[in-house]
C-alpha cells in the first residue's frame, strides 16, 4: 500500500509539473512578433509529441519477432487505426466540420484533451514500471524525463492565449489540469493493470487529436505576416521540435 501511495505522489509531481508554464502564459507585455514566435515553438513541441507518442506505439505494432520485427500485428494495427481516426474525428465533428474558426478556449481545450490522452499512457507506463522495477534509479530517471516533458506540454495547451489581453487565469489553470491530471489517473491504473491495447488506444487518440489542432494554430500564426516574421515562425517551430527532443533525452 505504501508503495502505491508513493507512486501516486510521484505521479502528482509529474502530472502537475505542467503548471510550471503558467507564469509565462500570464506574462504581460509580449509583442505580437514574440507571441507568434512562442506560438510556433508550441507547434514544434506538438509535432515532436506526435513523433514521440508513435515511438511508443511502434514497438507494440511491430512486435512480431518471428518476422524480424518488420511485419505488424493486424489486431494491434486495427486498435491503433480506429483510435487514431476517433481522436481526429471527434474534434473535427465538434468543430462543425471546419465551418467556423475555433475560439481560443475551444482550441486550447482540444489541445489539452490530446495531451491528456498522451499523459494517460505515460502514467500507465510509470505505474507499471513502479510495480515491476520498484523505486530505483531507473524509475527516478523516467520520472525526471516525464516531469521535464510535462513542463513543455503546458505551453502548447495555453499557446492560443499568448498575446491575449483578457486571459482568464482560472480557465487556463483548468485547461492545464485537463492536460496533467490523466498522468495521475494512468499511474494509479497502471500500477494494478497494464495492457498494450490500453496504450495503443490512448496513444492513437492523442495523435489524432494533436494532429488536428496543429492546423488552426499554424493558420493563425502565418496569417498576414511579413517575410521576416514568417521565417522566425519557421525557426520557432523547428526550435520547439528540438526542445522536445532534448528534453526527451533525459
Amino acid at each position: 500500500m505504501i508503495k502505491f501511495l508513493i507512486t501516486l505522489l510521484l505521479s502528482v509531481i509529474m502530472g502537475f509539473s505542467i503548471f510550471f508554464t503558467f507564469p509565462l502564459i500570464m506574462a504581460k507585455g509580449l509583442t505580437e512578433r514574440k507571441t507568434r514566435i512562442l506560438g510556433s515553438v508550441a507547434v514544434g513541441i506538438l509535432i515532436f509529441l506526435i513523433a514521440d507518442v508513435f515511438s511508443d506505439v511502434s514497438p507494440i505494432l511491430y512486435s512480431n519477432s518471428a518476422n524480424g520485427g518488420y511485419i505488424s500485428n493486424p489486431f494491434y494495427d486495427f486498435i491503433f487505426f480506429v483510435s487514431l481516426i476517433l481522436g481526429f474525428l471527434v474534434i473535427f465533428l465538434a468543430e462543425g466540420n471546419g465551418k467556423k474558426q475555433s475560439s481560443t478556449y475551444r482550441l486550447s481545450f482540444f489541445i489539452a484533451l490530446g495531451i491528456g490522452f498522451q499523459n494517460l499512457t505515460e502514467g500507465l507506463i510509470f505505474g507499471a514500471d513502479n510495480l515491476s522495477i520498484g523505486l530505483k534509479g531507473v524509475t527516478l530517471v523516467i520520472l525526471m524525463g516525464f516531469i521535464l516533458q510535462n513542463i513543455t506540454e503546458g505551453f502548447p495547451i495555453a499557446s492560443p492565449f499568448l498575446g491575449s489581453r483578457d486571459k482568464d487565469g482560472k480557465a487556463i489553470l483548468g485547461l492545464l489540469f485537463i492536460g496533467g491530471f490523466p498522468t495521475i489517473l494512468g499511474a494509479g491504473l497502471g500500477y494494478f493493470y497494464s495492457s498494450s491495447i490500453f496504450n495503443l488506444a490512448f496513444d492513437g487518440l492523442a495523435i489524432g487529436a494533436m494532429f488536428y489542432v496543429i492546423i488552426p494554430i499554424l493558420k493563425h500564426l502565418l496569417r498576414e505576416q511579413d517575410s521576416p516574421t514568417t521565417r522566425f515562425i519557421y525557426l520557432g517551430a523547428f526550435s520547439g521540435f528540438l526542445l522536445g527532443f532534448l528534453v526527451n533525452l533525459v
